[in-house]
């Protein structure tokens, strides 16, 4: 279809799936369900609609390393000899800033062109099987977007679940002449749900699925009408896909909102159409639980399992061998560095849980054992006090910042690959065996300027061992 692109956001912190997502490495970027992740889905699901030249993906620059590696995957699939494109957020600003920066980025691309671009924006944690019935509603929702409309698309509601945004809708003769299923949206209600906003919900109405289709004029034209400020900010900003894709100062302007309360909830050409086909929102583990096989006693069982008479459970185990025996309506969730045991019919509530780790004296809430980068991960193999150890992976023809340390001095031993390294006003090039010291407040990088990878064992030594002791004086990534 000419003229048509997809936004996949990809963005999200997923803390309804922890401990399994993090902030530093969030669900969208796991295999939950499928031999693809939730983005890869996500991507494939658009590539049956959209050419997959025309599927741009919007990241924090956190996860920017991970979704590359992930767009890599899906460019060989596909045979593509040119990278997919990737916006990355310097900072996590929510969907309104993210969305409005590849809006603006696709504008530009297509300024000389005739056809008026039609945009699908998509969330890149949802279960949409029936990838036919799929295309046919996103073909419904170009018709109408080409209209002048903002088209969401909605699925029938039984009852409230305070994770989701809701949709009143009623028939409309001028929305049926373009198509017979539309419905003019009278209400969006956007979570979290009040008692008020419960009492509006009486009769039909529809769960918001966080998926839009709208052209590239419209959109920007009920911007200017409801967010002006939010997208003021990029009015003059070259938008491109360098990393981060605007500068850390410009982005940090937006508010943190949704596009949901942002536009959505305020705009008068909002239409919804329903879903005809099964879709999920894979926010929450019991999500995970109702799309997942189960054996024959209603467990669903992930991982490195043993169970005995367990019944109607969920057993996610990611590194550790889990055994369990007479489980009832439980969820056990395994990782390398945490253990979430609860109710099943209690599993909806782990957002408390994960908000109670804030000022907790603990790391479990925003990062795993390993911890992605923009140039390569990194994983912690042993910590005690006045000491810890990382193997670093660093990726072909990537750099870390150029540093220095207050509080720790470092020992790297070079296990793969070829290093070039600044050490004071220095330069070295070590290999594999080879080992170099780097002193308390010695300024120093670590580069990569083979087309292989990189990989170095790191023993650090002082009283602060953490992320608050690097000060970093230069960085390609935009994080100086």
């Amino acid at each position: 279809m000419a003229g048509v692109y997809s936004v996949i956001l990809a963005g999200g912190l997923g803390s309804r799936l922890w401990p399994l997502s993090r902030a530093s490495y969030p669900k969208q970027i796991f295999k939950l369900n499928d031999e693809y992740t939730l983005f890869q889905q996500t991507f494939l699901r658009l590539a049956s609609v959209v050419d997959d030249k025309n599927i741009l993906t919007t990241a924090n620059i956190k996860h920017s390393s991970a979704i590359k590696e992930q767009l890599k995957i899906l460019q060989e699939k596909f045979c593509r000899k040119s990278e997919y494109k990737m916006l990355t957020e310097p900072i996590f600003k929510n969907t309104a800033a993210a969305l409005v920066l590849a809006v603006k980025y696709i504008e530009y691309t297509n300024k000389d062109n005739v056809i008026e671009p039609v945009i699908i924006a998509v969330p890149c944690d949802h279960y949409i099987p029936d990838r036919i019935k799929f295309a046919n509603l996103i073909e419904k929702g170009i018709k109408l977007a080409k209209a002048g409309y903002i088209v969401s698309f909605s699925q029938l509601a039984d009852k409230i679940d305070e994770n989701f945004g809701y949709i009143k809708a009623r028939r409309n003769s001028s929305l049926e002449e373009i198509d017979n299923d539309a419905l003019k949206v009278t209400s969006f209600i956007e979570k979290p749900i009040s008692n008020e906003d419960k009492k509006k919900l009486k009769g039909k109405f529809y769960i918001n699925t966080g998926i839009y289709i709208f052209s590239v004029k419209t959109f920007l034209e009920e911007m200017k009408k409801c967010a002006p400020e939010i997208l003021n900010i990029f009015k003059n900003e070259k938008i491109d896909t360098t990393i981060p894709s605007v500068p850390l100062s410009t982005y940090n302007e937006s508010e943190d909102i949704s596009i949901d309360y942002a536009l959505m909830e305020k705009t008068k050409k909002l239409v919804t159409i329903p879903f005809e086909t099964d879709w999920k929102d894979i926010g929450s583990w019991d999500a995970i639980y109702e799309i997942s096989p189960k054996d024959k006693n209603k467990n669903c069982i992930i991982g490195r399992v043993i169970d005995i008479n367990s019944e109607n459970s969920l057993i996610y185990s990611t590194s550790k061998t889990v055994a369990t025996m007479g489980l009832k309506d439980t969820a056990v969730i395994e990782t390398e560095d945490a253990i979430l045991v609860c109710g099943k019919n209690n599993i909806k509530g782990i957002k408390k849980i994960y908000n109670k780790l804030n000022g907790k004296n603990t790391t479990a809430k925003d990062i795993h054992k390993t911890v992605f980068r923009p140039w390569g991960c990194y994983s912690v193999l042993e910590e005690g006090s006045g000491f810890l150890t990382k193997c670093i992976i660093v990726n072909p023809n990537a750099k870390l910042s150029v540093q220095l340390h207050h509080h720790r001095s470092e020992h790297w031993i070079i296990l793969e690959g070829k290093a070039h390294i600044l050490k004071g006003n220095k330069f070295y090039d070590l290999e594999a065996g080879q080992s170099i010291d780097i002193g308390i407040e010695e300024i120093h990088s670590l580069q990569n300027l083979s087309n292989e990878q990189l990989k170095v064992l790191e023993v650090q030594q002082g009283d602060i061992l953490d992320e608050s002791d690097i000060e970093r004086l230069e960085d390609i990534y935009g994080r100086v």
